[in-house]
């Protein structure tokens, strides 16, 4: 499919939902956790999104794949924060489960795109 701008990819649209979960999530953490968890936590979220609409913007594929790996990257250390904050008694599972099942979302979703870029790459002449 074919999109007009990355804001029409239902994947971004997945990201960007995953930022304002994060940030509505990491907005009760402890001040101490501001520049710890809470600004890795935001960081990774708003990287997923960021570095899809990257790979929209980028003309070569190998490009493009580059950032849709960085964004699968994000959403895979966005996990692993959320597994953390639940760790240490910041979160519930109730409160990241939802969270975690998006970014698994993104991850299959990106995996897609990326199996359609590789295949498209191996085709060239």
């Amino acid at each position: 499919m074919s999109y007009n701008d990355f804001i029409e990819m239902p994947v971004w649209q997945l990201a960007f939902e995953i930022v304002e979960d994060v940030y509505q999530l990491t907005e009760r953490l402890p001040k101490r956790e501001d520049y710890a968890l809470c600004g890795q936590m935001r960081k990774a979220a708003i990287s997923i999104a960021a570095n899809i609409a990257e790979g929209f913007g980028r003309n070569h594929t190998k490009d493009k794949l580059n950032f849709y790996h960085f964004s699968r990257g994000s959403s895979s250390e966005e996990i692993s924060h959320l597994l953390c904050g639940y760790k240490v008694g910041y979160f519930t599972l109730k409160e990241i489960d939802p969270i975690k099942d998006k970014c698994k979302q993104v991850i299959e979703e990106l995996n897609k795109m990326v199996k359609s870029l590789t295949l498209k790459i191996s085709s060239q002449p």
